[in-house]
């Protein structure tokens, strides 16, 4: 039987740790573009990249929300749920600010 030399690496490098991001190109209308670039200028976003992250993450957020809200105007009054739902509105969420 062969033997294979190959070298497998002791670990994972730290690139594939918290996942890969890939690049996508975006289109933008002009005002956009420069509320963007007042954003990073101003120092809420380390970049246009970061920005555009943080606003769909805000987007993303607000989609699950509505979906959950459907899901309780559904289910009707249960309690567990409208306790966990009045608790989750009062929690604070930094990564929304």
């Amino acid at each position: 039987m062969k033997s294979h030399n190959r070298v497998l690496p002791k670990r994972i490098p730290v690139r594939y740790r918290f996942g890969m991001r890939r690049q996508i190109a975006v289109r933008l209308p002009e005002d956009l573009v420069d509320f963007v670039d007042e954003q990073v200028v101003a120092g809420r976003g380390s970049s246009r990249a970061a920005v555009v992250a943080r606003a769909l993450e805000r987007e993303r957020r607000r989609v699950l929300d509505e979906r959950d809200i459907v899901k309780l105007i559904e289910h009707g009054d249960d309690e567990d749920m409208l306790a966990l739902a009045q608790w989750s509105a009062q929690q604070a969420r930094p990564e929304l600010d």
